[in-house]
């Protein structure tokens, strides 16, 4: 479901998947060939929410945001399912791993992997390239090579998923 809020309707490239019970509502922008999967929720009736290319927002996620403090998610990000990402910078190419919760000013460095169930509180800077886990999150390591290459594949194969259910739900209207 796409809603307006407050006469801000979202924006999107006609590339987007968006499943049919995700909601988008308000001043919202995605950019192409990005996936918003099942009962996900993003809600931009607070203040902006940026998302770009690539984007792949698994199901039952909770996008939004605290009054001037925009989302911002940079391309090729992966969220895993049911994540919390609450008026924060999400660099290009990270992975925020299933039922993390990410807090207002907090920044994920490009590249980096917030493991499963982790917690990265307000205001809380993770450096690129690393693994960092836990509540509250910290840095375990650097990700190597078979880490960079597996959040390599997770994004190629959202994309290719995305596309092939936005193909399905376009034939069903026909």
């Amino acid at each position: 479901m796409i809603l307006p809020y407050h006469h801000k309707m979202p924006k999107m490239s006609d590339s987007v998947f968006i499943a049919p019970n995700a909601v988008v509502s308000g001043d919202v922008e995605i950019g192409d060939e990005s996936s918003i999967w099942f009962g996900t929720v993003i809600r931009g009736d607070v203040a902006p929410t940026r998302i770009g290319n690539r984007v792949n927002i698994q199901d039952l996620t909770m996008l939004h945001q605290s009054p001037n403090n925009t989302l911002l998610i940079e391309d090729d990000v992966t969220i895993g399912h049911q994540a919390t990402i609450h008026s924060a910078v999400l660099r290009k190419n990270c992975l925020i791993g299933m039922g993390s919760l990410i807090l207002d000013g907090a920044e994920i460095g490009g590249g980096a992997f917030i493991g499963a169930g982790s917690l990265v509180p307000p205001g809380k800077v993770i450096p690129p390239n690393v693994l960092a886990f836990g509540r509250p999150a910290k840095v375990v390591r650097p990700l190597n090579d078979h880490d960079l290459k597996e959040m390599a594949r997770i994004r190629r194969e959202y994309v290719e998923k995305g596309q092939a259910y936005k193909q399905v739900i376009e034939n069903q209207k026909l």
